[in-house]
């Protein structure tokens, strides 16, 4: 029992520390202050949308539609700043308001219309995704002022600055989970939303915002993420819906809702990111390294599940 708990706790970290062992000792250039920075600005971007990821999770939906809307906030923002010449802080708010919109779309959609998470979520992301390809005609948008190119490029002494948005945004969530009272909400949700409800909690609206909270994080992680390539792709964000999932759960966030905790998020975000890199240094191919991400996200599930029937075993 000890055992268990230990693991379930601290065993992603351990998984962490092996990792970056194994690649230190195997891929000669993994250790490196260049390759270190690579990492981190990688990380960056999947941990930042798995704060809002995480707190869908809580509450036992799922957000399949962060990729397309990460790229779609990548061509909507490049064509405001490059063909219509706004300011990139103009094209920023009104993605974001955008975002809103769909987290607002998406969580009307689960509780209003009871639609199920996963079919609601598949629908949003086809139809963003078709967006992002109309607006853009399926062509590259780039051109970006200097000032943007600073979110994804930039430095402070020798740390990227996504560094520090990806800082500020755990920090933004960890104020929302543990000292904001609708945080524990996303909790109780997941763990009963029958008795949440005989609480007095507005279970509705938190699932609502759960989904805001989602696109938001999103969104951000896409201005990261078109700042750092310096071009708009329609297909910027393909499969990076899997990579954020991949992290939350490895992290320990249940796919049923109700437990998980940032800092095994943040973990798990390091995990992927650590993952891709090393296998990139080693020169293993892009086909086979999806392969690995996708036996590690079905152990990650597999660990969970296992947990919940023994939990529910011992009750």
């Amino acid at each position: 029992m000890k055992i268990d708990r230990l693991l379930r706790e601290y065993g992603i970290y351990a998984v962490l520390i092996i990792l970056m062992a194994f690649f230190t000792v195997t891929a000669n250039s993994f250790l490196t202050v260049k390759n270190l920075l690579l990492v981190a600005r990688q990380v960056s971007m999947v941990t930042i949308a798995s704060v809002g990821m995480m707190m869908v999770l809580l509450t036992g939906g799922i957000d399949l539609s962060i990729g397309s809307l990460v790229s779609l906030v990548n061509i909507v923002a490049a064509h405001m700043m490059v063909y219509e010449g706004w300011h990139p802080l103009i094209a920023c708010i009104i993605c974001l308001f955008m975002s809103v919109i769909c987290g607002i779309i998406q969580g009307l959609l689960i509780t209003k219309v009871k639609i199920a998470p996963f079919i609601s979520s598949l629908g949003l992301m086809k139809i963003l995704s078709g967006f992002a390809f109309i607006i853009s005609k399926a062509l590259p948008i780039s051109g970006f002022p200097a000032g943007f190119k600073v979110l994804g490029q930039g430095m402070v002494g020798a740390v990227p600055v996504a560094v520090f948005i990806m800082v500020g945004a755990l920090i933004v969530g960890f104020i929302i989970l543990e000292k904001v009272y609708f945080g524990r909400y996303f909790y109780a949700i997941g763990s009963n939303i029958d008795a949440a409800k005989l609480s007095g909690i507005n279970t509705d609206a938190t699932v609502i915002l759960a989904y805001v909270m989602s696109a938001v994080f999103a969104c951000i992680a896409g201005f990261v993420m078109l700042s750092r390539l310096n071009v708009g792709l329609p297909n910027n964000g393909d499969s990076f819906e899997f990579d954020v999932i991949t992290a939350a759960v490895l992290g320990g966030v249940s796919t049923a809702g109700g437990s998980g905790k940032l800092s095994g998020v943040i973990a798990g975000a390091f995990i992927v990111g650590i993952v891709k890199n090393g296998l990139v240094l080693l020169g293993v191919n892009d086909y086979v390294q999806t392969v690995i991400l996708g036996v590690v996200l079905l152990l990650a599930v597999c660990f969970d599940c296992i947990q919940k029937n023994r939990a529910a075993t011992k009750k």
